[in-house]
């Protein structure tokens, strides 16, 4: 346990988050969990539009924004802070907005946590955004047209959730695999993909 604490403490370390959340007291608590975790909260938002310029101009790690929130809603936002490439995007969500994570997901959200927030759910999506923003980048230097970049993500990850199942592995690395085997054999991090899919389905 004590092992697990320190892990999760040594990947939060001097991680940079912005957090966009209109009610205050949640604001506050996840702020506060944050920081308590080793997070550095660099900018806090109450709005939208507010996240996006924080966003621009602190250049965080990850944002943790709500669905609803006054003006521009969290999915513009997120779909803003997205096509901008700016940072991942943890999405919090009600329960009774389940329809919202396709939406959020679409926008380009990289992760969701459903309210009422619990530290012990919102780190690890942090961590999992963190996570699959660095391969969409990765992706990003390989597909430049953006509809080819989903259908590559989509593919990759495919390939990733078989060599979980298969090989054991984690989801970072199962998708270090597929880097390393695309730069060994000089192949498009798709076409590895499309390979795995091939053989292990």
């Amino acid at each position: 346990m004590g092992q697990q604490r320190n892990q999760e403490e040594t990947t939060s370390q001097g991680r940079t988050v912005v957090v966009a959340e209109d009610e205050a007291l949640i604001r506050l608590d996840i702020v506060e969990s944050l920081r308590a975790a080793g997070y550095d909260v660099v900018g806090e938002a109450a709005s939208g539009q507010e996240a996006v310029d924080l966003v621009r101009d602190q250049e965080p790690d990850v944002v943790v924004m709500d669905v609803k929130m006054p003006g521009k809603d969290g999915i513009t936002a997120a779909q803003e802070i997205a096509d901008e490439n700016l940072a991942p995007v943890v999405m919090l969500t009600a329960f009774s907005q389940q329809s919202l994570v396709e939406k959020a997901a679409d926008a380009g959200a990289m992760a969701y946590v459903v309210k009422p927030f619990v530290p012990e759910k919102l780190f690890p999506a942090i961590e999992v955004a963190i996570s699959r923003f660095d391969q969409m980048n990765a992706l990003r230097d390989e597909v430049s047209d953006m509809k080819a970049r989903f259908e590559a993500r989509k593919r990759v990850d495919r390939a990733k959730g078989l060599l979980m199942e298969n090989m054991g592995l984690s989801e970072s690395e199962a998708f270090r695999w597929i880097q390393k085997t695309s730069m060994d054999r000089r192949l498009t991090m798709q076409e590895v993909a499309d390979a795995v899919i091939a053989q292990v389905q």
